[in-house]
């Protein structure tokens, strides 16, 4: 009869467990007992050296990545809690304008400007999780807002997510400015339970609530003690969990729309039900063909915040929820209501279009809440909620995520199998009837069952595969060689893959608010027809930034290109000009709408998050010069050019190159055509080269920073990476350096003759707190 496998060492040692016929006599155990002992320590921490390695080596990679590649936390300067990333999404509010409710425009197309948040002009979303986090109201999203006037002074009422409780409170904003700006007052309404869509109405006089609280089985009105902040129940209108229910007076009789997704057979967001009253406070009475709705998700039968009156007719707005929860607003006509018929049709609605930006845009994924209505003023007035991610996009990062590394894990112990460190999959060791000394007297109860067995025998052959890829994957061979280099880029890509979906949050590069304002910028570049290649790149990437409004091409020469021409998610304006000059960079454009303007060369790729960080920093200094490549122009007696090496050898910069850089677009291009300056744009044609220097020197002897021998005229971001693409189309301007530095050497001296120093303005890197000046 043969004997059973056991598992041991072999005396030669080894990288993994070995495999080895036993002697069903112990004697020979027990002979070399000591010895098998030691070299199967020695396997083991051989395979766990393998293991370690491989996590520190993998671990490594994935820090560098995250480190480098990921967009930075944009609520990194939020004190206190807010902000989570929260399975229900990243819900905002906008705040959108019109003649009427079908002629809405966002607020950035209005033009309104802020001067003291450097809002030029103010953009959506006007209140995010971090108004209201900043305020001291921890809160991962908000959602559902409802507008109520008081003369001028409007206040909004939404569901603001509890980051603590994890619950859906009320909270209540207040605008002086038509909704421009937003002062958080607090939370209106708190209960045991979640709360949301809190429809505000006047009647009789008194200031009514009706929130949803499907949570707590019922719908109930609560009527204001203390307008905006205190509210007590009034009464339960409704002894049913319904949800997104409003009420709505029509030809003398009041009725209530809600779903009721308690109901047997009910379709989830496809229900719809009506009841009817001769008061808002009830009774009421069912609508005779209710459920009106009880159909598609996607056919908009949930509401989807406040029916308005326009023109005499009324509109009720409701929920897509096709592709994903909340996914667009369907607006419908109401023909018939009345306590027996209900009928309604589908009209036209757009609010400026869905977003090409994608994730960048704070309602690139879905809106599913509208308030609208008309101001004193006459002017339409709308509120909107929207979010830059699909409904459980957190839960669906950390399944990505975690079979990532699972992935990653599989990966790294093949590798271990192909080249020798990992012998065995289990090994059967562990097992207690593999230990090497018995005792006969209860050998009957250490026999395996016959389960046990079966197990045994599958980690058997399991086992045995290491050998076999052994042999069959040998690394010096070029086949083998082929697959362990491609095991291990896939081990590097999926580690990368695990990092972005565990740790790079929803993947939005998202524009940084500052006192409470988004804003939005114009990207402005010089090329003419040799680098097209290189634009069409560049306004694909850049167009689908958050915080891009425009981008305006300069065509310097040849055959210009149509707008129609680019993959662009903003509107792209040719300038073509008369003449080849570098001056055209910086000519007056009444055009251009906002007042930051980001020149950027179209060979530079990098980031949208850098772009929306060196946005932020100009905001906060908007008559410098703020930009990504840094240079310390010095030198006695003569001027010299140098590049970033020798700033960051001196630990400082006193120039920054405005082939990247932000600036403020009608300060800085009247300075660049003033009169003063015609002696250096002539130096500038005549060398083809150092109109940035010209700017530089101009911001740096204006009168406004003359005026302080130690205050800055630029500061400087620093990338996350920045790739020069011209290195791959070759129309690279300056392909000869040391010829380029030359000629702007040359050109520090004059300018400095012309129009002052700026030797005397390094500012040292790493200055600022935010840590973007490394």
């Amino acid at each position: 009869m043969g004997s059973s496998p056991n598992v041991a060492s072999a005396a030669s040692g080894g990288g993994g467990w070995r495999w080895h016929k036993g002697n069903s006599s112990s004697i020979g155990s027990n002979r070399n007992g000591s010895g098998n002992q030691k070299n199967e320590r020695c396997v083991l921490s051989s395979t766990l050296a393998y293991f370690v390695f491989s996590f520190v080596v993998l671990g490594s990679i994935g820090s560098l990545y995250g480190r480098y590649m990921l967009a930075a936390n944009v609520r990194t300067g939020i004190a206190a809690q807010g902000c989570e990333a929260d399975s229900e999404g990243s819900w905002a509010v906008g705040v959108y304008y019109g003649d009427s409710p079908f002629s809405l425009k966002p607020i950035e197309d209005v033009n309104i400007w802020k001067d003291k948040s450097a809002a030029w002009p103010v953009a959506n979303p006007v209140i995010t999780c971090a108004s209201l986090s900043d305020a001291g109201f921890p809160s991962n999203f908000v959602a559902d807002p409802f507008l109520y006037q008081q003369g001028d002074t409007l206040y909004m009422f939404y569901e603001t997510k509890n980051t603590i409780t994890k619950q859906g409170d009320i909270g209540v904003a207040q605008s002086t400015d038509k909704g421009a700006t937003w002062r958080q007052l607090g939370i209106a309404l708190d209960e045991d339970w979640h709360l949301s869509y809190p429809y505000v109405f006047e009647y009789n006089g008194n200031i009514y609530m009706m929130p949803e609280g499907s949570k707590k089985g019922d719908l109930r009105l609560y009527v204001a003690t203390d307008f905006p902040l205190k509210w007590t129940l009034h009464k339960i209108i409704m002894q049913k969990p319904l949800i997104d229910s409003f009420i709505i007076p029509h030809e003398g009789r009041f009725f209530l729309f809600g779903s009721d997704h308690s109901e047997i057979g009910t379709k989830k967001n496809g229900q719809l039900a009506i009841w009817h009253s001769d008061s808002p406070l009830g009774p009421w009475k069912p609508h005779r063909k209710n459920p009106i709705y009880n159909t598609d998700k996607a056919m908009g039968a949930r509401n989807g915040g406040r029916p308005f009156v326009y023109k005499g007719q009324l509109y009720r707005t409701g929920q897509d929820c096709g592709e994903t929860y909340g996914r667009r607003i369907r607006v419908f006509k109401v023909k018939v209501l009345t306590e027996d018929e209900f009928e309604e049709t589908e009209v036209p609605f757009d609010f400026g279009g869905e977003s090409m930006k994608g994730r960048n845009s704070w309602n690139g994924a879905r809106t599913h809440h509208l308030d609208v209505q008309q101001l004193n003023t006459g002017e339409w007035i709308a509120v909107l909620d929207g979010d830059r991610v699909p409904s459980g996009d957190a839960v669906r990062r950390f399944l990505v995520g975690s079979a990532s590394v699972f992935a990653v894990a599989v990966l790294v112990v093949l590798f271990g199998m192909f080249v020798g460190f990992i012998k065995c999959l289990v090994p059967l060791s562990w097992c207690p009837h593999n230990m090497e000394k018995r005792s006969d007297t209860f050998l009957v109860y250490e026999r395996p069952p016959k389960l046990t067995s079966k197990l045994r025998l599958i980690c058997s052959r399991l086992n045995r595969t290491c050998s076999f890829l052994h042999s069959k994957i040998r690394p010096k061979t070029c086949t083998g060689s082929i697959v362990l280099i491609l095991t291990i880029l896939m081990a590097v890509a999926l580690t990368c893959t695990a990092v972005t979906y565990l740790y790079g949050g929803s993947g939005a590069e998202e524009p940084y608010p500052l006192n409470g304002h988004h804003s939005q910028f114009t990207m402005l570049t010089m090329t003419y027809d040799a680098r097209l290649w290189n634009l069409k790149m560049y306004v694909k990437h850049y167009s689908r930034c958050s915080s891009v409004r425009e981008i305006v091409v300069v065509w310097n020469k040849g055959t210009p290109p149509k707008p129609s021409d680019f993959d662009s998610a903003v509107p792209v304006r040719i300038r073509v000009e008369a003449k080849n000059s570098l001056n055209n960079r910086f000519r007056v454009d009444p055009s251009i709408k906002t007042r930051a303007v980001l020149e950027l060369d179209d060979d530079i790729m990098m980031t949208c998050g850098d772009i929306e960080r060196g946005f932020r920093v100009w905001r906060e200094n908007p008559d410098r010069l703020v930009g990504f490549y840094p240079r310390l122009v010095n030198g006695s007696p003569r001027l010299k050019y140098r590049g970033e090496r020798h700033a960051r050898r001196h630990n400082g910069y006193n120039v920054i190159l405005t082939g990247a850089a932000f600036m403020d677009g009608q300060v800085a291009f009247e300075r660049y055509w003033s009169d003063e300056v015609a002696q250096g744009r002539a130096l500038v044609d005549e060398f083809f080269n150092c109109e940035d220097v010209l700017m530089n020197y101009l911001y740096a002897n204006s009168s406004a920073s003359s005026s302080s021998s130690s205050k800055s005229a630029v500061e400087y971001v620093r990338p996350t990476w920045a790739i020069d693409t011209s290195k791959f189309s070759g129309v690279a301007i300056s392909r000869n350096t040391q010829a380029h530095y030359g000629v702007r050497s040359n050109c520090l001296m004059k300018f400095a003759e012309m129009y002052g120093s700026l030797v005397h303005r390094k500012l040292d890197f790493n200055r600022r707190r935010d840590g973007w000046d490394l």
